[in-house]
């Protein structure tokens, strides 16, 4: 039995945050069915927002969901639309608000329809507010939730982070959301509108820095690849690259100085404790970095370790899937799919139960449309009844 294998999830989304939530019901067994635009005439390959349809990142955003062609600007697409809500337990879409007001498929307009519906929504900047209306895009949020003025190094000016931060946050986020609304559904009786934004994900994950502005009043700066508060903690040079060292106590303190075959810097009063130490931070990593940069990176890994201290390697993302720690954890998953036979998409962070092979994927992600005819047949529509909406441009 799959977590959420009861529940059937409507898919209004597109681009990337609104997928990064749909997937998380979709990978613990809920039946999503993503409505997409019918094809053009020719077009059955069906280009989306996340590029090709056998690309990468489609085939790991869009595995184990059904799709159905149908549009939702004829009346007659609305009304099997409708009839799908009936049934549905989660409706996710991520349009600009005032969209799916104007498609009469807004939160009062569903509600209307099924009191039990879950409706999640995600938006750029939030459904209030002076810029509500406006289009938001990760590299937008990325800006003004201030994560990109404390990414790179000291004085580098503002650096945006190397993947779609605010757009997988946001969608991790209202999955959550959804999941706390359908347990309190299921002891009140009555859905609920679910909503964030990519702004309000980043600051959220901005987290213990954005904290120190509300808490302390100070503004963090750039660090670069060493711990904001914590020193020494960072990348260090070794005599072939650099590694990263993480000492999180006066105690790892004390073993990395032993390592290093400087034991006096732990008993010296300028480094002793973390507020010394950080109070003298560049002094702090530069006489590390002295001692690191005379041997190989994986000589310093294995000593520290060896004494209980973090420690370990910066990778490129081919050198990542090919550590033995990443392969044996199973991240990357096999599916089967007829045109990319060799493909693997990447697992569930996560291990449910007792079965570590569970990583969420069961599928492929569909071909446009796909599934239209076995799910209209649901709605009791035959062969010619689609044949007809086919020919119409419904579906």
């Amino acid at each position: 039995m799959l977590a959420l294998d009861h529940l059937l999830v409507l898919d209004l989304t597109n681009f990337r945050s609104g997928p990064t939530a749909v997937r998380q019901l979709a990978d613990w067994g809920a039946r999503v069915i993503t409505v997409e635009r019918p094809p053009e005439v020719g077009d059955r390959a069906g280009g989306t927002a996340l590029g090709a349809r056998l690309g990468s990142d489609f085939q790991n955003l869009r595995r184990n969901n059904e799709s159905l062609t149908l549009d939702l600007k004829h009346a007659e697409g609305k009304a099997l639309f409708l009839r799908l809500v009936e049934r549905a337990d989660v409706l996710v879409e991520n349009f600009a608000p005032g969209v799916t007001e104007r498609l009469g498929l807004d939160w009062p307009a569903l509600r209307a329809v099924n009191p039990r519906l879950v409706y999640g929504s995600i938006s750029g900047f939030g459904q209030d507010g002076p810029w509500a209306r406006r289009p938001g895009y990760d590299q937008v949020a990325q800006g003004m939730s201030g994560l990109m003025s404390v990414t790179g190094l000291p004085g580098q000016g503002p650096v945006r982070s190397g993947h779609a931060v605010a757009d997988s946050s946001s969608g991790v986020y209202l999955a959550f959301g959804i999941l706390a609304a359908i347990i309190r559904r299921d002891r009140t009786g009555e859905g609920a509108w679910v909503r964030t934004s990519l702004l309000e994900a980043l600051v959220a994950m901005m987290d213990f820095q954005a904290a120190r502005v509300l808490i302390e009043g100070d503004v963090p700066a750039q660090q670069g690849n060493h711990h904001p508060t914590a020193v020494p903690m960072g990348t260090f040079p070794a005599s072939d690259g650099v590694f990263n060292l993480a000492p999180g106590t006066n105690a790892h303190f004390r073993r990395v100085c032993e390592v290093l075959g400087r034991p006096d810097w732990a008993d010296d009063e300028r480094y002793a404790r973390p507020g010394a130490r950080a109070r003298r931070r560049e002094e702090v990593n530069e006489m590390i970095a002295e001692v690191t940069r005379t041997q190989p990176a994986a000589t310093w890994i294995d000593a520290f370790l060896a004494v209980g201290v973090p420690a370990g390697p910066v990778l490129d993302l081919g050198q990542m899937w090919a550590h033995p720690q990443v392969q044996a954890l199973g991240l990357a998953q096999p599916v089967a799919h007829p045109e990319r036979p060799d493909a693997a998409v990447i697992g569930q962070p996560l291990t449910l139960g007792d079965d570590p092979a569970n990583r969420g994927v069961r599928r492929a992600a569909p071909a446009l449309g796909e599934q239209t005819e076995a799910i209209l047949g649901e709605l009791g529509l035959g062969a010619d009844d689609v044949a007809r909406l086919r020919s119409a441009g419904v579906v």
